[in-house]
C-alpha cells in the first residue's frame, strides 16, 4: 500500500452548503477503488489566477491523505471526469514524515 495525497478542487457553484455532500461522494469513490482515506483537510474557498472558462473563477479546496494500491493514483482522476462537483483533481505521493533518530540525544 502506498500514500497518497488527493487535491480535489471542487465546483461548488455558489452552494458551499453541499461541499460535505461532495465529500462523502468522493470518500466512497476512493474507497470503491480500493483506497483508504486517512485525513480529509477542508481549505477555503480561492479565486483562480487563471480562469479557463468564465463560468468557474473560484473552487473549494479539499486535501486527502489517502493509501491504497499503486494504481490509485492512475484511476483516481479519472473516476471523478464526470462527477459535476469535482472540478480538478491532483493526485501526488504522499512525503515520507520524518522520524526522529534512534540513540541521539537531544540539546
Amino acid at each position: 500500500m502506498k500514500r497518497y495525497e488527493a487535491l480535489f478542487i471542487l465546483n461548488t457553484a455558489g452552494a458551499e452548503e453541499s461541499v460535505p455532500e461532495i465529500i462523502d461522494r468522493i470518500t466512497a469513490g476512493i474507497q470503491e477503488l480500493g483506497g483508504k482515506v486517512l485525513q480529509v483537510q477542508k481549505m477555503d474557498k480561492r479565486p483562480f489566477a487563471r480562469t479557463p472558462n468564465r463560468k468557474v473563477t473560484s473552487g473549494y479546496y479539499v486535501n486527502f491523505e489517502l493509501e491504497g494500491p499503486v494504481e490509485l493514483a492512475v484511476k483516481l482522476p479519472h473516476h471523478f471526469d464526470f462527477d459535476p462537483g469535482v472540478y480538478r483533481v491532483l493526485v501526488t505521493k504522499a512525503e515520507k514524515k520524518a522520524e526522529p533518530a534512534v540513540g541521539v540525544a537531544e540539546a
